[in-house]
């Protein structure tokens, strides 16, 4: 690339494309270049990387646990977390994600640290990344039989199961996941402190909030599009205008009276 037979925009697409990573050779070329647009660039493409520097030593110390697990000998780490259980309505999701060793994937966090859009663009590279990825799924039937926390697990269990390769470790959110036989550590705020965790959490609300998207349309007039399920004031007063409907956790909900609800006697 030379930089001096380049453009402003040809410059700033080239840049877009290589994620504002360069050689050596390439930023000292825009450092000399003395265009003031050239030199608008530089001073973004310092910002940049400056934030690259500190978003991989954000992921180098994400993985200290998977690190710590393969020097003890394990080859096949898997991070598990799950969604969903503190709304009212619709299932709770867990999701396993099997990462490669050198999986470098920029952003990757606590699920509830991210912006939808940003939930969503990452869930596309981890499927890409990943080794192997799936989620399991309590219904609300199992949530009101088991109660939730139970149902959380079972959920944890059915991903684990329906992973392609099976881990010979598992790193999971704060909890011990019962009944499988491989060697776990439950981490507590697993999902800000391990990317294996953290991108199950990501591949868990994803598929959770898609899963309450399509139930908008199924089940209308209770706002799952936004809420999620969640119990927000609007979908408090739907609960109390609509009644419940076949989504909603009846052992959540059956205690909620109208003043409850509303805030007044009807």
């Amino acid at each position: 690339m030379n930089i001096k037979d380049m453009t402003v925009a040809e410059i700033q697409k080239y840049l877009r494309e290589r994620n504002f990573v360069l050689t050596d050779e390439e930023t000292a070329a825009f450092r000399e270049d003395v265009r003031a647009g050239v030199r608008r660039i530089y001073q973004q493409l310092c910002r940049q990387q400056v934030l690259l520097a500190r978003e991989l030593i954000r992921l180098e110390v994400m993985q200290l646990y998977e690190k710590d697990a393969r020097g003890k000998g394990m080859t096949v780490i898997a991070g598990v977390d799950e969604a969903g259980r503190g709304p009212l309505a619709g299932p709770v999701v867990a999701a396993a994600v099997i990462l490669p060793p050198d999986a470098v994937i920029y952003g990757v966090d606590d699920s509830k640290k991210l912006t939808p859009a940003k939930r969503d663009n990452l869930f596309q590279e981890i499927k890409e990344h990943a080794v192997s990825w799936a989620v399991g799924i309590s219904t609300v039937e199992e949530i009101d039989t088991l109660n939730i926390l139970r149902a959380s697990l079972l959920a944890m269990q059915k991903a684990l199961q329906q992973l392609k390769q099976r881990p010979d470790y598992v790193l999971v959110d704060a909890v011990r996941i019962p009944g499988i036989t491989m060697p776990q550590l439950p981490i507590i705020k697993g999902d800000g402190k391990s990317i294996s965790i953290a991108a199950a959490s990501i591949m868990a609300k994803v598929t959770r909030d898609r899963m309450m998207n399509r139930f908008d349309q199924q089940y209308p007039g209770y706002g799952f599009i936004s809420n999620k399920g969640y119990g927000t004031p609007d979908h408090l007063e739907a609960i109390r205008k609509l009644g419940q409907c076949p989504l909603h956790r009846k052992t959540f909900t059956r205690n909620i009276q109208p003043q409850e609800i509303c805030g007044t006697l009807w």
